[in-house]
């Protein structure tokens, strides 16, 4: 295939692409390369790319309605993963409009091109951040997601919305995809795993919000990319069974589909410290704070029909997931050399 990969200088977006050309199709990658955080991780990333014949790389913004218009006319690609987007959940308290242009308008501009250019299928990544205020555990697809908690999550849950009228109105197939709290190599720093094994190298503290009492579902990387892969390959189809005087809120009418990614397995916040500690053979020193506005308590995910639709679910242990992430992590961090 000839597959798009938005965000292919992000995080999961690098993970994507690198597994899409080692099977032989053709990425095009598309970041706006910004200073949300170093960009030269984003450059260290494009580089492990570039060095497959089957790639090639535009320096755009999503929120570029021409240029988006443009590059989609001119690639005519079978397929979209969508996994550019203005990321994190308290940046978005102080940055909102950088949320408004990248996920809301630029998420538009590539709705708009993937319909004039006959895509055959867009992946998207959603979060696991738009269940928001409801503490009903495992989340499932089916729950409520009316009572978003943060700028974020509210985008997060616009994008699958604005989707669905896409798929309805010009049956272009979407699927979106809500991540659980992903983690491994090439991890964003401003993200828990990097934070707080920089602060243990360094001999700080690591800062523990709401004093550790959360848990997250969290999920390794590669897991995430098999996920994004299998759906790319399964294009969404409308459900036969469809009732809209009872309507299911994870499928449609339309050829428009939800599921949960994710690891299933819950951690609380202080094990996932200790997992870390055991990897790096440090004692973290904690700094205890209140809860942080946008945070949520605790993320489950039920992946029952992300499995029943493309057989496969999450299953890395952390354990092991940490151990890689501290494996590709410690020779990088200047303050130590490698074991």
């Amino acid at each position: 295939m000839k597959v798009l990969v938005t965000g292919a200088a992000g995080f999961i977006g690098m993970h994507v692409a690198e597994r899409l050309l080692a099977r032989g199709d053709r990425v095009v990658g598309l970041d706006n390369l910004n200073a949300y955080y170093d960009p030269t991780l984003k450059d260290e990333r494009l580089a492990r790319l570039t060095r497959h014949a089957g790639f090639s790389f535009d320096k755009l913004d999503l929120a570029d309605r021409e240029g988006m218009a443009a590059l989609l006319a001119r690639e005519r690609f079978d397929a979209v993963a969508h996994l550019g987007a203005q990321a994190g959940v308290r940046h978005s308290l102080t940055n909102p409009m950088a949320y408004i242009d990248s996920n809301l308008v630029g998420f538009a501009n590539l709705l708009e091109g993937c319909r004039h250019s006959g895509v055959g299928h867009l992946v998207y990544a959603s979060s696991s951040s738009v269940y928001g205020g409801n503490t009903r555990l495992p989340y499932h697809e089916a729950d409520n997601v009316d009572h978003p908690v943060s700028l974020y999550a509210a985008t997060k849950k616009a994008n699958e919305a604005m989707a669905h009228s896409y798929s309805h109105l010009y049956r272009l197939p979407t699927t979106g995809l809500r991540f659980f709290t992903v983690y491994g190599p090439w991890g964003r720093p401003d993200m828990a795993p990097a934070l707080f094994a920089d602060a243990m190298l360094s001999g700080r503290a690591i800062r523990v919000y709401n004093e550790g009492r959360m848990t997250r579902d969290f999920t390794y990387v590669d897991d995430i990319a098999e996920g994004v892969l299998r759906v790319l390959d399964k294009p969404a189809t409308a459900n036969p069974t469809y009732d809209p005087a009872n309507p299911d809120p994870s499928t449609s009418s339309a050829p428009w589909r939800l599921f949960n990614i994710g690891n299933s397995t819950p951690v609380p916040l202080l094990e996932f410290i200790a997992a870390l500690e055991h990897a790096l053979g440090i004692r973290a020193v904690r700094e205890l704070l209140p809860h942080q506005p946008g945070d949520v308590l605790a993320t489950h995910a039920d992946t029952s029909a992300l499995e029943a639709w493309v057989g496969f679910s999450p299953a890395t242990s952390l354990a092991d997931g940490v151990q890689r992430f501290i494996d590709w992590y410690r020779p990088r961090h200047p303050t130590q050399p490698p074991r």
